[in-house]
């Protein structure tokens, strides 16, 4: 677990090494083994230094989280953690040098105990990263981080660290401080040997010597009062207060460094042991690291599919979408035959991947010649006899069925018999296109988001006749590119598309309804979506949403069942406010002014004499989504709770302290969600009636989370 082992020189050597694990976590067992590691060390008379390090890659990734949330109560959770507090004061206080030679990655609770000695050097190591990254998971650093990094470099290096989570490459840690030192890879171990050598006087942290100094400013200075009072209304503004993680850090620095550091460290285990205790760092912790990682991991893949290696694909459509997909393949190593109508539209698409790699060669994220390499994976071609030898063929053409039937054929006349044959469509059944292949088991679809460089999710799904061993290999595809997966069934919309459009529409039923749109957009955004119903209306285009209610009318004929809010964007495109790209719809887009709401909503939809309250309009606008997504689990569109709630974040940026809409219902309770649902219908609608499966899972008590 630590191996101990003490040289001729007096240097107690204290390395990491967790056996079947690929990374050193903080758990019961290796806290254990760190504390009886420490004290032998510290009690040991023949122990004139202490080294610690890891026999693996990595440092220490982080604290497990499933040992954390395994606590019955918040009593054993503080308990925990005050003895790892002991503990580390034991370490850094017992007057022998502390030097902390890092391989690789030291994040979280790694770096915490890093900060713990008094000397720190790392690898110069490109994949490692330094950080304290726990309040993307909707905690905060447990281990003495809000205490000892805010000591160390100051408060206003600090907070932006621990507010953001941000992981820091090895030269940026030595440039703030962070670490004392960087060497050639695998030198770290020595680097800190010599140091420990030569050290002759007893060895004190800074904030443990008489007359220590914050650097940069007390808590009381004027200069860092005024950095906390931006921080928090930033925090404010930017979370609405639905985050309690970053709050409770501003106020754990806060309280912390008024205090000496012991008295600190309880009050950070205080707060830390209440931000656990919240339903949004459960729901958090739950998407974000646990489902995401099932999800990273191919939970979904079928078992028994040998793994399909991709060494070349080939890319129909060099629009927008087409040539981001060229681009994740080629920077995948992969060969990439991106074919379009015409030449120059097909070398328009590649030009895409050179301003991508131009960008980065320019900020010294790519090197020149790797750049050049992944740009020459590209082949523009409007010749489809190219496609031979491809694995698979993603279209990403323009929606319409004739169109992609056509590509459909002339693909499949070159590519090998057991290729795979992907459609990016984001509104067509999949089964229905499907139909224009002469082998639609090989067929499937792959609904990539835009921009699919920077868009990290794939909705992978599946048609009636989609094979295992398609899917299987799609998978295997998406990890390849470096993506996360999500598996639906087919049907209208698919999952992502379908329940997006429901917190749109629910923004266009409220505005009929009178309700002023400043209030419908502030409830938005304050429920914790990225952006208010109308703006996201704007982006996507009322033309785009009153096509599809069109195309779903025809389609349905007698089965139709309209839906409050595609009245709305029917009106809008008849007045030709189609949205952003047309410079006006809900809102109005000056050249070089910012955007605001179109004045003329207010005689299109006369406001209400009554306003509802806003906590209510919040309530509609999250219901409705996590409505959809029941019905989508009733239907057999989605399988998995996993799939949902990671698919709902990555999508369309469901509110991640809600930890997705299935996780948000576990959270607050099957039945009592349907109560509500019910009470909502009675005002709204039937769309708000909650589905037989929300009313038989309430009855019999279960979850969608064990």
């Amino acid at each position: 677990m630590i191996d101990f082992t003490l040289d001729p020189q007096g240097i107690a050597t204290l390395s990491w090494n967790m056996p079947g694990r690929s990374q050193n976590v903080l758990n019961g067992e290796s806290c254990e083994a760190l504390f009886a590691a420490i004290e032998r060390a510290v009690a040991d008379a023949a122990v004139n230094g202490i080294l610690m390090t890891s026999a693996k890659p990595d440092f220490i990734a982080g604290g497990d989280l499933e040992w954390l949330l395994s606590a019955n109560d918040a009593g054993e959770l503080f308990g925990r953690v005050m003895r790892l507090h002991r503990a580390l004061r034991r370490l850094e206080t017992s007057g022998k040098p502390v030097a902390m030679a890092l391989p690789g990655m030291t994040l979280g609770g790694g770096l915490e105990i890093a900060l713990a000695g008094h000397y720190r050097v790392a690898a110069d190591n490109p994949k490692a990263r330094f950080g304290l990254p726990e309040v993307t998971l909707g905690l905060l650093p447990g281990g003495g981080g809000t205490q000892r990094l805010p000591r160390l470099i100051g408060i206003q290096k600090a907070l932006p660290l621990l507010l953001e989570g941000k992981r820091l490459k090895a030269a940026e840690a030595l440039k703030l401080g962070i670490l004392d030192a960087v060497v050639a890879p695998g030198t770290e171990v020595q680097a800190a040997r010599d140091w420990l050598l030569a050290q002759q006087e007893t060895k004190q942290q800074p904030w443990d010597a008489r007359g220590y100094r914050i650097p940069g400013g007390a808590v009381s200075s004027p200069t860092v009062q005024q950095v906390f009072m931006a921080a928090n209304a930033m925090l404010r503004a930017k979370t609405c207060g639905n985050y309690p993680a970053p709050a409770n850090i501003l106020s754990c620095v806060y309280e912390g460094l008024i205090t000496d550091i012991d008295t600190a460290l309880r009050t950070e285990a205080r707060y830390f042991v209440e931000t656990v205790m919240t339903p949004e760092a459960k729901n958090m912790i739950r998407t974000l690291f646990f489902s995401m990682g099932e999800a990273n991991k191919l939970a979904g893949r079928p078992a028994g599919v040998p793994m399909q290696t991709y060494r070349k694909i080939g890319v129909l459509g060099a629009g927008m979408m087409g040539a981001g997909v060229a681009y994740v393949a080629a920077r995948a190593g992969m060969q990439v035959v991106l074919i379009d109508m015409a030449q120059d539209a097909a070398e328009k698409g590649k030009a895409y991947s050179q301003a991508l790699v131009d960008r980065q060669v320019e900020r010294g994220q790519l090197a020149q010649e790797k750049g050049q390499a992944l740009l020459d994976r590209i082949v523009p071609t409007t010749d489809y006899a190219l496609l031979q030898g491809a694995e698979i063929v993603i279209e990403a053409v323009f929606e319409d069925r004739a169109i992609k039937a056509d590509v459909t054929r002339k693909s499949e006349a070159v590519i090998a018999a057991d290729a795979i044959f992907a459609s990016n469509t984001s509104t067509l059944p999949i089964t229905g296109l499907a139909e224009a292949s002469a082998r639609p088991a090989n067929f499937i679809g792959l609904h990539f988001f835009s921009p699919v460089d920077r868009m990290p999710l794939v909705e992978v799904i599946v048609g009636k006749q989609t094979s295992q061993d398609t899917l299987a290999r799609s998978l295997d595809l998406v990890q390849a590119l470096g993506m996360t997966p999500i598996v639906v069934n087919d049907s209208r919309g698919f999952y992502t598309s379908r329940v997006f459009s429901t917190y749109v529409l629910e923004g266009l039923a409220m505005l009929k309804e009178g309700i002023a749109p400043a209030l419908i957009e502030n409830a938005g955004l304050m429920a914790g979506m990225p952006v208010g119903p109308l703006a996201l209306t704007d982006e996507v285009s009322s033309e785009l949403v009153h096509k599809i209610d069109q195309q779903t009318r025809a389609d349905l004929g007698d089965a139709y069942q309209p839906r409050p809010g595609h009245d709305v964007a029917a009106q809008m495109v008849g007045l030709g406010r189609i949205g952003k790209k047309a410079g006006k719809g809900y809102y109005e887009y000056p050249q070089g002014g910012r955007k605001h709401l179109w004045s003329g909503l207010g005689e299109l939809f006369p406001p209400a004499g009554s306003q509802p309250d806003v906590q209510h309009l919040i309530e509609r606008l999250v219901a409705v989504q996590a409505l959809e997504t029941v019905r989508c689990m009733e239907e057999g569109v989605l399988t998995a709770a996993r799939d949902a709630d990671v698919g709902a974040i990555l999508a369309w940026g469901f509110p991640a302290f809600r930890g997705g809409p299935l996780s948000w219902v576990q959270s607050v309770g099957l039945a009592q969600f349907a109560a509500q649902c019910e009470r909502l219908a009675g005002q709204h609608g039937t769309r708000f009636a909650p589905p037989a499966l929300l009313q038989a899972m309430a009855e019999k008590g279960e979850g969608f989370y064990r």
